[in-house]
């Protein structure tokens, strides 16, 4: 599903390198975390991932499509099949919890019936049934972070990108959101999620990938975290 070999990405003489040979290999369906301190090298790997940056050498494939032979005029198509969440939801404001999520399809040439049966399943997974008519200032930061969950999700891409995901929740809807993460790969989606938060990762018990240096320092399954 994810393949990466021998990545290196170099931004300029005076940053450095920011990946260095990384090789990484996510199995369909896996529910892989990534960690590592600030400026370790996440957010260039799955800007990678995401193609809003190239790779300075090595070889990437998302779901059998080879990023070298990958043409600019199909990089929306590759981004239908890789859903992303962020850490501040950007949501939008003028816009209820439904249209939020309905823009997603409706910006792709949705029919408005097809979003009409679509977007109240997505809304069901993610916990929001009910809320549909809220405006994002009326939720809380989980449910707002849940909306947006639903938004990256609603165009069922294989794999869901989660960037620091509950970086600004408190514990509570923190789990809120890691259990409809942990359910979302029940149903079959590959989900790959960053975080600081060592509980988060120390309860989750899976897959670690730890970053340190633009470097892979560890990768182990059933994995703990110590805070650094």
């Amino acid at each position: 599903m994810i393949l990466l070999d021998r990545v290196t990405k170099t931004y300029s003489k005076n940053l450095g390198t920011a990946l260095d040979r990384i090789s990484l290999h996510v199995e369909p369906k896996e529910f892989v975390i990534v960690v590592g301190q600030s400026g370790a090298g996440k957010t260039t790997l799955l800007r990678l991932l995401t193609r809003e940056e190239r790779p300075t050498s090595g070889k990437i494939i998302i779901g059998g499509i080879d990023y070298d032979k990958l043409k600019d005029k199909d990089i929306p198509l590759l981004r239908r099949k890789i859903g992303v969440v962020f850490q501040d939801f950007k949501l939008l404001p003028n816009k209820t919890v439904y249209e939020n999520v309905a823009f997603a399809l409706e910006i792709v040439g949705v029919s408005h019936k097809e979003i009409q049966h679509t977007v109240p399943k997505v809304l069901d997974i993610v916990n929001l049934t009910g809320k549909e008519k809220r405006m994002p200032q009326e939720l809380s930061g989980g449910e707002r972070q849940r909306v947006a969950i639903a938004r990256a999700i609603v165009r069922q891409p294989k794999i869901l990108i989660a960037d620091e995901p509950t970086g600004n929740l408190d514990p509570k809807h923190a789990w809120d959101v890691i259990k409809v993460l942990e359910k979302i790969n029940r149903y079959g989606t590959t989900v790959l999620l960053t975080t600081h938060n060592a509980e988060v990762v120390n309860k989750l018990k899976r897959r670690v990938v730890t970053i340190q240096n633009g470097r892979i320092a560890s990768d182990r399954a059933n994995a703990s975290y110590a805070q650094e």
